[in-house]
């Protein structure tokens, strides 16, 4: 029987949604982990450098860039866990394409980061904060952390397919972090030096989070480049989706 991309895609989606029902807490982790670090930001430690007006309506812009590069490891860590017991091995014997593993765990990652912007920007409504936009800017806001998150996505299974096991992926997560906060989503490029807020400007989180906080409206957003908010992620996905599926397709060649 020849492989049906689409299908055999959906039935992984649905064999990582089962883990979830079995093992729902890292779920639930990286669920509650981005509203820890928005009240941790918006009230615990200040922040704000540079900003004008309500900083909650700065923040939250950025905390949702930033949850779209935050838990990268746990795709990782799945992709790893499936090479090294031979999972992945058993799947690659079957008639099914070869994309259809990569992209069921990347749908299912999907699913989950939608459901992480559902529950930090419900908490920040309870905080107080309003978005001041249409339906339509609301919804390409979303598109676009979205689309963000696919292509982060796309780095991490070629990197876990590269670095091959667990062990590994504690390595590359420790890159995450400096490459998420030198952006952006918690202070203005303004308040840091010309050498650092050059290079924050050129993050694709910050071109992210500078057409988020445009489209919903943050008093004092500055003018975003849409286009550049789309152009990044579509250059990132353009690389590293061809990367990862022809590194699967030569696994144990």
């Amino acid at each position: 029987m020849p492989p049906h991309p689409l299908t055999d895609s959906w039935t992984m989606t649905r064999r990582e949604l089962a883990h979830w029902s079995r093992h729902p807490a890292p779920l639930l982790i990286g669920l509650l982990f981005p509203v820890m670090l928005l009240l941790m930001f918006g009230y615990l430690m200040g922040g704000g450098r540079g900003v004008t007006g309500d900083y909650l309506d700065y923040l939250l812009p950025g905390m949702l860039a930033l949850t779209m590069a935050f838990g990268l490891e746990n795709t990782m860590a799945a992709v790893t866990r499936d090479l090294t017991k031979g999972v992945i091995d058993r799947f690659r014997s079957l008639p099914m394409s070869d994309a259809a593993v990569l992209v069921g765990r990347a749908s299912a990652d999907m699913l989950s980061s939608t459901l992480a912007l559902t529950v930090l920007m419900t908490t920040a409504l309870t905080l107080g904060w309003r978005p001041d936009t249409t339906p339509t800017n609301f919804l390409t806001a979303l598109a676009l952390l979205l689309l963000l998150r696919f292509a982060m996505l796309w780095i991490g299974i070629h990197l876990a397919l590269i670095a091959g096991t667990p062990e590994l992926i504690q390595t590359v997560q420790i890159l995450i972090w400096p490459v998420a906060f030198l952006s952006n989503a918690l202070a203005a490029p303004e308040s840091m030096p010309s050498w650092l807020a050059a290079a924050v400007d050129w993050n694709p989180l910050s071109q992210t989070a500078t057409a988020v906080r445009d489209l919903l409206g943050a008093p004092g957003a500055e003018a975003s480049h849409t286009w550049t908010a789309v152009a990044w992620p579509l250059a990132l996905l353009a690389l590293f989706f061809p990367l990862a599926v022809r590194k699967f397709a030569r696994l144990n060649n």
